[in-house]
């Protein structure tokens, strides 16, 4: 039986998000400041990176201001040419389109696959040609994506790099490896809805040695500052093309101090999820949803709570409901190969037919560190009332 469904006009919202500080993010943002070091990659840049480097496996993390700007480095690492086109999933933040689109490259958009809404390797076989330089995957909801089967279909393409679009995965695992350290490349997001935060920040994560020296040119505005430093070179000069890639050492500083918290962190959004899953899972069959999935060999992330609901109509009533009881979730991606971007950008036309289709009936419940149980409790009975009511 549902919960009866309490409703008192004195409670306070419940956001989708809600950033947490939880342990010593501000001394160390004041520590920055006090030792006069508080541009890019200074001391907590290096400490940070170094927690990165270890969890990730790669041979070199450059902190960036956002993922989007470590996307944007990955593609200018390619070396793209006129016709080059890549890769991408509909289903995910235009980000991961338009880094590479602004390189020049035009995109070929890949369904999904509906058990982990990551990109299906069955379509992108279909979809590779001698024009594509790379396969850009998300790990959706810190969920790995069909890693075997996406590198099943690239061992005959040599020539394609792999670059992991991992915003959603840092602390994720397939078979034991960490997300991320899959491909040539990977980039991580430390935006305020994630589960590692500092407002706005990213990474580039570098896993071929032979791309480190030019990815940290690019990363220094195309100079060879860094070889200066190491004393390789006795000055250092314009070498190449670049920007100025890099993430304020307060900033990282507050990064270091959400990751030295790491595990109490993922705990909190593992109870966060499992107090969801417990209430809802009873439900699911007799109400018409679906729960996320988790694939034997994948440990996720806690990133997320989705629920999948019948049909567009369904889950926008359910929106409008839970907002009119001061709970707020929200839906996710528009499908990038039907915006107006994704058309002008797109190298052709393609079918994405479970996009649109979960896209239409994807629903994301408040979930963040400090959700309580009562918050959990709150937000599934609201959410079962208002389905309840919509089906009869």
């Amino acid at each position: 039986m549902i919960p009866d469904h309490d409703t008192q006009p004195d409670r306070l919202p419940i956001p989708f998000n809600r950033p947490a500080l939880e342990g010593r993010e501000l001394e160390y943002m004041a520590e920055a400041i006090s030792n006069g070091r508080t541009s890019a990659s200074g001391p907590f840049s290096a400490r940070a990176a170094a927690v990165l480097q270890a969890e990730s496996q790669a041979q070199d993390v450059l902190l960036t201001t956002s993922c989007t700007a470590a996307l944007e480095l990955s593609a200018m690492l390619l070396d793209l040419q006129p016709g080059d086109s890549v890769v991408v999933p509909s289903f995910t933040f235009v980000s991961t389109a338009l880094a590479f689109a602004r390189e020049g490259a035009r995109i070929v958009f890949c369904d999904i696959e509906p058990r982990t809404l990551g990109l299906d390797p069955a379509h992108l076989a279909t979809l590779l040609d001698d024009t594509v330089r790379a396969v850009v995957p998300i790990h959706y909801a810190g969920v790995a994506c069909d890693l075997d089967g996406i590198r099943a279909v690239l061992a005959a393409w040599p020539r394609v790099s792999l670059i992991e679009d991992n915003a959603h995965g840092l602390f994720g695992r397939w078979r034991g490896q960490p997300l991320g350290s899959f491909g040539r490349f990977a980039t991580l997001s430390f935006h305020e809805t994630k589960n590692i935060v500092c407002g706005e920040g990213g990474a580039l994560l570098v896993h071929d040695q032979r791309d480190v020296d030019r990815a940290r040119v690019l990363f220094d505005k195309g100079t060879n500052r860094r070889a200066f430093f190491l004393g390789q070179v006795d000055k250092y000069s314009w070498r190449d093309a670049g920007s100025s890639f890099g993430l304020s050492d307060i900033l990282a500083a507050y990064l270091y101090g959400q990751l030295e918290q790491r595990e109490l962190i993922q705990q909190k959004r593992r109870t966060a999820f499992e107090r969801y899953q417990h209430s809802l899972a009873p439900y699911a069959d007799w109400l018409g949803f679906t729960l996320p999935m988790v694939p034997d060999g994948a440990e996720q992330t806690y990133h997320m709570f989705y629920v999948l609901l019948p049909d567009r109509q369904t889950r926008d009533g359910v929106l409008k409901s839970m907002q009119a009881d001061g709970i707020h979730p929200t839906f996710h991606y528009v499908p990038l190969h039907d915006s107006e971007g994704g058309r002008r950008f797109a190298a052709r036309p393609t079918e994405c037919a479970v996009t649109e289709d979960v896209s239409g009936r994807l629903l994301r419940l408040p979930f963040y560190n400090g959700l309580t149980q009562g918050d959990s409790e709150r937000v599934s009975t609201s959410f079962l009332t208002a389905l309840r009511q919509l089906s009869r």
